[in-house]
This record gives C-alpha cells, sequence and structure tokens, in this order.
C-alpha cells in the first residue's frame, strides 16, 4: 500500500476514534443533563453522529486491511494494472488522454488520477498496447485505444 495512503487513513481513524471516545460523550453526557431525552435534540445529533462514526471508522479498517493485502508481485508487468500509467487515444473525443490508476483514495480525474474501480480503470484493466477499450461513463460511451503503456514496475525501476 502506499505510504501516504496509509498514512491518510491512520490520520482519519485517530481522528475519528478521538471522536468517539472523548468528544462524542462528553456532548452526549451534557446533552442527557439537559433532562427529558425523548425531545432532547441534542442528544438524538450525538447518537446520530455516534453511529456515523462507528460506521465511518469500520469502512476505513476494513479499506486498511484490503490495501494491506495488495501483493505488487502479482500486478502483472504487461497489462494495465493498479499503478500503471497509460496514455489512450480517446476516439470520440479526438484526443490523447493520460491516466494513472490509483486506489480510490487517490482518485482525481482533473489531475489525470483515475480509480481503478471506476468505470474507465476497469474498463482498462487487463488491457496491453494496442488494444481497444470501449467504457461506458456518465458522459456516454467512449472508445479508447491504449497507446503506451508503463506499469507500476517499470517505474520503480
Amino acid at each position: 500500500m502506499p505510504e501516504h495512503i496509509k498514512s491518510k487513513l491512520l490520520e482519519e481513524i485517530r481522528q475519528l476514534e478521538h471522536e468517539l471516545k472523548h468528544e462524542l460523550p462528553a456532548e452526549i453526557k451534557k446533552a442527557v443533563a439537559l433532562g427529558d431525552l425523548s425531545e432532547n435534540a441534542e442528544y438524538h445529533m450525538a447518537k446520530q453522529r455516534q453511529e456515523f462514526v462507528n460506521a465511518r471508522l469500520g469502512q476505513l479498517k476494513s479499506r486498511m486491511a484490503e490495501l494491506a493485502l495488495v501483493n505488487l508481485s502479482n500486478i502483472p508487468r504487461d497489462r494495465v494494472a493498479f499503478g500503471s500509467t497509460v496514455v489512450v487515444y480517446d476516439t470520440t473525443k479526438d484526443e490523447e488522454i493520460e491516466y494513472k490508476l490509483v486506489t480510490s483514495e487517490e482518485s482525481d480525474v482533473k489531475l489525470g488520477l483515475i480509480s481503478t474501480t471506476s468505470p474507465i480503470g476497469r474498463g482498462l484493466i487487463g488491457k496491453q498496447v494496442g488494444d481497444m477499450a470501449v467504457v461506458v461513463t456518465p458522459n456516454g460511451k467512449r472508445e479508447l485505444e491504449v497507446l503506451k503503456l508503463t506499469t507500476i514496475h517499470d517505474e520503480a525501476e
């Protein structure tokens, strides 16, 4: 897992755990002191936030576990996969575009960083130079021809 992604996820986990263990119990205690819980908006808001924080923590910890299982030696050296930089010719737009396939946490379409789980990312995975990928995006169907491929292994050398 890329170190900056791990750091980002761990920082969010740390912040949420602090909120869950320190801030929310104080808010709930303060709200309980106000009396009648059935009509106590502060209490209900704090409890809802507590549920959200618990759910988000579960998601983040699950994502950390998934990313920890990524084995870079299993990533192909001759096909588009996680970490690849791909130059494609978009026949729909009549232009060349460069994409780098990254985790969903890193994705930023404006910078050409696309998630491996996005429609374009999924469409490009497994393709080689010369292959065509037909991708259905929210903006319609696009045909992308792979012109150049640099895998995560090429970049490490």
